[in-house]
């Protein structure tokens, strides 16, 4: 296809090798863009060259995830808490200086495509884009008292406002659908597949992990 295509990739955590194949299937060119959902780093093993290519080629951008934001806090808080993950990816990013965590700070909590809007978790239905909370896009699963259970409504099925919106957060066996978003989180940190859509034609693509890198909560 010629032209620029916008590649909206699913949590990447770090699965470099799994995201250079993506793009290749892609066959990713130079007047194509990737944006993630976030999540760029923790749980996988290459972190450090995620933000390496994200940092250093223009055509890469993606927004804040909740764990991006947990070891970005740490930087600019040393009390602020870690999972043992996060922790461990604290460290090998830490090594290479303020330059990881300049770019996780830079990071938006949505980029708005037009048509599409890409977040990390969530839209809160019924409440405007811009009185959307941090929390909310970041960590949004189900509708009730705590925004981060698995068990309830899920946000997504009652999402109906003008863009549809690309998220990921909460990884399933293939993308979670609902009348107006899609879920790209396909578990690839988990052993599963690494998915990506085409904005402009709405193609989904997909390529298996190497391995399972960490296991699944749920």
């Amino acid at each position: 296809m010629s032209g620029l295509r916008t590649i909206v990739v699913g949590d990447i955590h770090g699965c470099y090798d799994e995201l250079t194949e993506l793009l290749d299937k892609i066959t990713f060119g130079a007047d194509d863009r990737v944006v993630a959902v976030g999540d760029l780093v923790v749980k996988g093993e290459q972190s450090r060259e995620v933000l390496d290519l994200f940092i250093d080629d223009a055509r890469f951008s993606s927004v804040l995830g909740n764990h991006d934001r947990a070891v970005m806090r740490r930087w600019q808080n040393p009390s602020a808490p870690l999972k043992e993950s996060q922790q461990k990816c604290y460290a090998e990013l830490t090594s290479g200086g303020p330059r990881y965590f300049s770019y996780l700070s830079s990071l938006p909590p949505y980029i708005d495509l037009g048509s599409h809007l890409v977040v990390h978790a969530g839209v809160r239905p019924g409440v405007a884009l811009a009185e959307q909370s941090e929390d909310d896009l970041l960590e949004l699963r189900t509708l009730g008292g705590e925004r981060t259970s698995r068990d309830g409504v899920p946000w997504y099925g009652q999402y109906r406002g003008d863009k549809t919106v690309l998220f990921g957060h909460w990884p399933a066996a293939s993308p979670r659908r609902g009348p107006r978003a899609l879920g790209l989180d396909t578990g690839c940190v988990y052993g599963f597949e690494l998915t990506a859509c085409v904005v402009e034609t709405g193609e989904l693509f997909n390529v298996r992990a190497r391995r399972a890198y960490a296991t699944p909560n749920r």
